[in-house]
């Protein structure tokens, strides 16, 4: 029996609303990188690298402070249609200039920047495939890369947390966790929240496609997404235990 107005419990994907796509993680994809890592979040996929160099950007030097970047970019066939590269167009584009600005920002909250010393840590985040979450899966597994760069090469006393992202919204009047492309495209609401293992936040964006949301699907969503992120905090350390052994 069907009862009108209310919200299916299983996603068209089969998915219970608070479940996760399948995430696991591949370490030392690259062979010349500090640290580096593939992330599958469902057919969303990720390359992660981080590179540690003796050398900081100008308004940093002589203060021994060092500091954490990040870049980002779509492989021309990771989505459905080629995607020129950047490179080609002679600019980066507006969306990819505000994601790789997130990914630093989010893994800068938890390094200790003062004790790292003038060095800089970037990750590359290159996406192999796209099937929604490209950015919050970049975050989620550039920390993986980052911290593995930081346990190899014995800093992993730098590290103050552990930080993740995830997507949560409402779809056919449905609160549900980590959207795939088919479900962000018709989202009613869409948010995205990066979050530290302390229950800290680094962002919370949130957008209405239609009707605006109210204070307690807000509630809701954060709550939701909160269970999303202690399950990806596990995985990730999990696989960085391997590096200790």
């Amino acid at each position: 029996m069907t009862i009108a107005n209310r919200p299916p419990l299983v996603r068209a994907n089969g998915r219970a609303p608070d479940e996760l796509r399948p995430v696991s993680f591949t370490l030392g994809v690259q062979k010349w990188a500090e640290g580096s890592c593939r992330i599958r979040l469902g057919d969303t996929e990720v390359l992660c690298a981080a590179t540690i160099e003796d050398k900081i950007p100008p308004h940093l030097r002589g203060t021994g402070t060092g500091w954490v970047t990040a870049e980002y970019a779509m492989l021309p066939r990771s989505t459905a249609e080629r995607t020129q590269r950047e490179s080609v167009k002679g600019r980066i584009g507006g969306r990819t200039h505000e994601i790789q600005r997130l990914i630093g920002r989010s893994l800068r909250g938890v390094v200790d920047l003062a004790r790292l010393g003038e060095r800089t840590i970037t990750v590359d985040c290159d996406v192999i495939q796209a099937d929604g979450g490209t950015r919050t899966a970049s975050i989620t597994g550039g920390y993986v890369a980052l911290a593995a760069a930081l346990i190899t090469y014995g800093m992993e006393r730098l590290l103050l947390g552990k930080v993740a992202a995830v997507s949560v919204g409402i779809v056919d009047g449905l609160a549900v966790l980590d959207l795939d492309y088919a479900e962000d495209s018709r989202a009613e609401v869409d948010f995205n929240v990066v979050g530290t293992d302390a229950g800290t936040y680094v962002e919370l964006q949130g957008t209405a496609e239609g009707k605006p949301f109210d204070r307690a699907a807000v509630d809701r969503l954060l709550d939701l997404a909160n269970v999303g992120l202690a399950r990806l905090f596990a995985a990730q350390a999990d696989v960085l235990a391997s590096l200790r052994r």
